[in-house]
């Protein structure tokens, strides 16, 4: 008898089973725990789930796990990922770094992501970026941003006016970039801008009503 068929799975092997399972609930128990016990042998995996798991809160929990793990073994394969071909795999890295907040990882995310075809990966790449932005480059990536204006639904358009917003706090010229914007770029551009310059005045303001007003207007 062949005694490989009596060998019992590994931990690392039955979380990687259960990673993969079909039932959610299992897969965030399954990322909760390598986040509770991290394990250097578990990252890939981790890695791997995060290209393509469906689950938000799943999801969330992934990030949970990795950030949970020394950053000199997580970064690397973050980097990695920032190239992937998969958007989520982009996306998701972005996200867990934004947790970490890398500052050696602004060569990484500027300017391509911040441009990148994929909404998600935008969105993540803009949220890093403001909080990494070296100093003397705030004017590079104003630049970036203003430049995306207009752009994507309006979720995407809400998480570009925050990024502006945080950006405001460390650049002060946002806001009379974003005016000039306002007469020099196109309805929906404009718009965004006008949306954005009161959403920096009154940050608990609802940008939606924000939006529609500027848009009317």
């Amino acid at each position: 008898m062949d005694p490989s068929h009596d060998r019992q799975p590994s931990p690392v092997e039955e979380l990687a089973t259960a990673l993969e399972s079909p039932d959610s609930s299992i897969r965030l128990k399954a990322a909760m725990l390598a986040g509770t016990y991290p394990e250097p042998t578990v990252l890939g995996h981790l890695i791997d789930r995060c290209r393509v798991e469906g689950d938000f809160y799943v999801r969330e929990m992934l990030t949970w796990a990795l950030i949970q793990h020394a950053r000199p073994s997580v970064i690397p394969l973050l980097r990695t990922e920032l190239s992937s071909g998969v958007p989520q795999a982009r996306s998701q890295a972005l996200h867990t770094l934004s947790k970490l907040v890398v500052p050696e990882s602004w060569p990484w995310v500027f300017p391509h992501l911040l441009e990148d075809a994929d909404d998600e990966v935008a969105r993540a790449a803009w949220r890093v970026a403001v909080a990494i932005v070296p100093r003397g480059s705030e004017s590079d990536l104003l630049a970036i941003l203003i430049d995306q204006l207009g752009r994507g639904d309006l979720e995407v358009k809400k998480s570009l006016a925050r990024a502006l917003v945080e950006l405001e706090i460390i650049h002060p010229p946002v806001t009379a970039t974003l005016r000039d914007t306002v007469g020099t770029s196109t309805r929906e551009a404009g718009a965004h801008a006008q949306a954005t310059i009161k959403l920096i005045n009154d940050p608990g303001a609802s940008f939606p009503a924000l939006l529609a007003e500027a848009s009317r207007i």
